[in-house]
């Protein structure tokens, strides 16, 4: 019966070099898998790339007859653990010459036949794509079809079109493409087009903002609109439209705090901008229900439910963020931006009942239905780009026609063309 042969991970793993780069890559804001979409408990790439490594490498002290002393036992093992220091590295991730260096191991300790390996909640794939990277074949499966979707983009799809030349106009054929990246190209491409289509039709939608002269002037691309509920408080000596804020702080890191300061004056307000030395005010919001903002009534969720359920919530725009040179900047509402989003008519919307209980019971708020938990400036921007989706698909099926594929009718799923 032949022995279990100790696996690397067992014995040791150079575990500070594999967590300096596992921190490192939450500050990776180019090429990562986050960020292209988010995933909860996102397991980190150069970990995982790591581990699956040491899992099937042989430790050193399996091999006596190779290994006989301790000492050639450490050395072997610093050259192994050489390896996964450099393979971990953000730099190195499609270096060809250091990840063959790792694939090779894996053949030697697995006499030529690694192992498959299966995620059967895969989350955000970070691990079936190492496997994909290391050479092994890589089974996923999650019950969330969200994940099911980002793993496929991620591993299943690009394999799939590997050596391909792109297919739109303008694109440099080629016998072979390396990797994706002719895949690649027609993704930035297409997604160009998609975006400036959608600028053309609704970018009126989303006017810049002007910035004041303390941070240079000129104009700025605005990347949110940070917007308050509200509903009238029951006293009736007040009557305010009260804000349902949790917390008025727009920005806690240290050096770069900002927050929202509401200016009462009787029963109206105003929304100021305050960054630097300082603290905000608490929200008005909390477990037992709001307090107005004029009048300090505290008001029950009751009411809250009641107003929404009657059409009677409304919102009003607290401040808006725009990108600044090396860092975020926040400026005080602006009427013009809360006209032009009240203007915003979706040719259509989800009908959807919401059933059952919702993580966050919006039904008790008046929100029966999926169109009620969007905005209609939100219902326009996802409407036009899912039809601008089906556009670019047409397009890029006649581009590929044009540079001779043939359609088999078949899809992707369906291993089609």
């Amino acid at each position: 019966m032949e022995t279990r042969k100790k696996k690397l991970i067992e014995v040791a793993l150079p575990l500070d070099a594999i967590n300096r780069e596992s921190a490192r890559e939450k500050s990776i804001r180019h090429g990562h898998p986050s960020t292209l979409h988010l995933w909860w408990a996102r397991r980190p790439l150069a970990a995982c790339r790591a581990v699956l490594f040491a899992q099937l490498v042989d430790d050193p002290s399996s091999h006596p007859d190779k290994f006989p002393t301790e000492e050639a036992q450490k050395k072997e093992r610093e050259r192994l653990f050489n390896i996964i220091e450099e393979m971990v590295k953000w730099e190195n991730i499609n270096n060809e010459r250091v990840l063959e260096k790792a694939r090779k191991e894996i053949l030697k300790s697995t006499d030529g036949n690694p192992p498959p390996v299966l995620d059967p909640f895969c989350g955000g794939g970070s691990i079936p794509l190492e496997a994909q990277r290391l050479g092994l074949k890589a089974y996923a499966s999650d019950l969330n079809p969200v994940a099911v979707l980002i793993t496929k983009a991620l591993i299943e799809i690009p394999p799939k079109f590997a050596g391909r030349s792109p297919v739109h106009p303008g694109a440099q054929t080629s016998s072979q493409s390396h990797g994706a990246k002719g895949l690649a190209e027609d993704v930035r491409y297409y997604g160009k087009w998609m975006r400036d289509e959608a600028e053309k039709r609704i970018g009126n939608l989303y006017p810049k903002v002007k910035l004041p002269e303390e941070y240079g002037g000129g104009e700025a691309t605005v990347i949110a609109w940070l917007w308050a509920r509200t509903v009238k408080c029951p006293n009736p000596t007040c009557g305010a439209q009260m804000p349902l804020v949790r917390s008025f702080a727009l920005s806690t890191k240290k050096g770069k705090q900002a927050w929202v300061k509401p200016m009462v004056e009787g029963n109206q307000y105003r929304f100021e901008v305050r960054t630097g030395e300082g603290k905000p005010r608490e929200g008005t919001m909390n477990r037992r229900g709001a307090t107005c903002l004029c009048c300090r009534t505290p008001v029950p969720f009751d009411h809250i439910r009641a107003e929404g359920k009657a059409g009677r919530m409304r919102q009003r725009l607290m401040a808006i963020v725009t990108e600044g040179p090396r860092k975020r900047i926040y400026l005080e509402a602006d009427t013009e931006h809360v006209r032009v989003a009240k203007k915003a008519e979706p040719k259509w919307k989800p009908g959807g009942e919401l059933q059952g209980k919702c993580r966050v019971s919006v039904p008790l708020y008046g929100m029966n239905t999926f169109a009620d938990l969007f905005t209609p400036r939100q219902l326009v921007a996802l409407t036009t780009f899912s039809d601008l989706v089906m556009e670019a698909r047409e397009r890029v099926h006649e581009d590929a026609i044009k540079t001779g594929m043939t359609d088999d009718g078949k899809g992707l799923d369906d291993e089609g063309t």
